[in-house]
């Protein structure tokens, strides 16, 4: 097992910008990289959900990563996600990860196949005994269909097998109580990160010691603001700070949920949005998602300019 690692502050799950006819666009992608690292982000999440890895070729996906690798050149960790239905399958994505210079790994417990918290747990310590890296556990029940149970998390954490949690469970108090037995247990260097973007102030308030906001790869640097303003204990200033990004967030509901529903309106309006900030060239997802239409980048238009950011489109 690897020796766990701290992870703190904004880590945005990257997009993956594609170009028209599918294939990885490295140049927005060293431009987008180029973007968060200006915007003050203290790490990046490589092949998320927001970064389509499901939809992602074997071969995309390596070369995201070893873009993603080294236009950070080493200014802040990289994690990258190895998110397969198996373990021999996820055990495949942590050996490429190695490879290509991750720092951390990031996995979600088995999914498709119908499992409990008995084969998560074999899962989660089959893959930190095969790494040379730290694994981060990615609770997203919405997509894996169960939720990481409190004590196996807080068992993992005590024992070394994880270095942190990436939380999109939008389980609050179950985030609180993890929060509480990592207390409980010393586990101060765990890393908590919340991906509930719409409520960052509150889950630093909570324990947090991250996040991984998707509309972080919009606008970095009201994120950053944002964790500024916290570790400040400025409150009243966080909360502002989280409002406005609340607002930006509705860049996601310009899409008409007639023919979008959620990774289309998420990763559609991201891409969207920084295509018309001038940092991606093209605003293409990949199949079965489709991009915004003329009326749809009209509104994510108008929110970004609510929102104060430099429209280039």
């Amino acid at each position: 097992m690897a020796t766990p690692t701290t992870y703190t502050g904004v880590i945005p799950p990257v997009v993956t910008p594609l170009a028209d006819d599918g294939s990885v666009d490295r140049g927005s992608l060293e431009r987008l990289v180029q973007h968060l690292l200006d915007g003050g982000v203290d790490g990046l999440f490589a092949l998320g959900s927001s970064g389509e890895t499901v939809f992602l070729t074997d071969a995309q996906r390596d070369e995201a990563l070893d873009v993603i690798v080294h236009t950070t050149a080493g200014a802040v960790p990289v994690l990258a996600g190895c998110i397969e239905p198996t373990t021999p399958r996820v055990l495949e994505r942590v050996r490429a990860a190695e490879r290509l210079g991750a720092e951390a790994s990031v996995v979600t417990a088995p999914f498709y196949a119908i499992v409990g918290p008995y084969e998560i747990e074999r899962h989660l310590r089959a893959v930190a005994a095969a790494s040379s890296l730290p694994v981060l556990a990615y609770d997203i029940p919405v997509c894996v269909g169960r939720k990481l149970p409190l004590d196996l998390l807080l068992r993992l954490a005590a024992e070394g097998v994880l270095a942190g949690v990436k939380d999109s469970s939008g389980d609050d108090v179950a985030f609180r109580q993890l929060r509480l037995g990592l207390d409980e247990q010393d586990d101060n260097g765990f890393a908590l990160l919340t991906g509930h973007e719409l409520v960052v102030d509150g889950m630093l308030l909570a324990g947090a010691s991250g996040s991984v906001p998707g509309l972080g790869n919009v606008d970095p640097a009201g994120y950053t603001r944002l964790h500024q303003l916290a570790g400040k204990q400025d409150w009243a200033g966080a909360r502002a700070e989280q409002e406005r990004l609340g607002r930006l967030f509705r860049i996601v509901d310009a899409a008409d949920p007639a023919t979008a529903a959620g990774a289309t309106r998420g990763v559609g309006a991201f891409k969207c949005a920084l295509h018309l900030l001038g940092v991606i060239d093209s605003p293409a997802v990949s199949l079965p998602m489709r991009r915004f239409d003329e009326a749809e980048t009209g509104r994510v238009r108008e929110q970004l300019e609510l929102a104060g950011l430099d429209v280039r489109r």
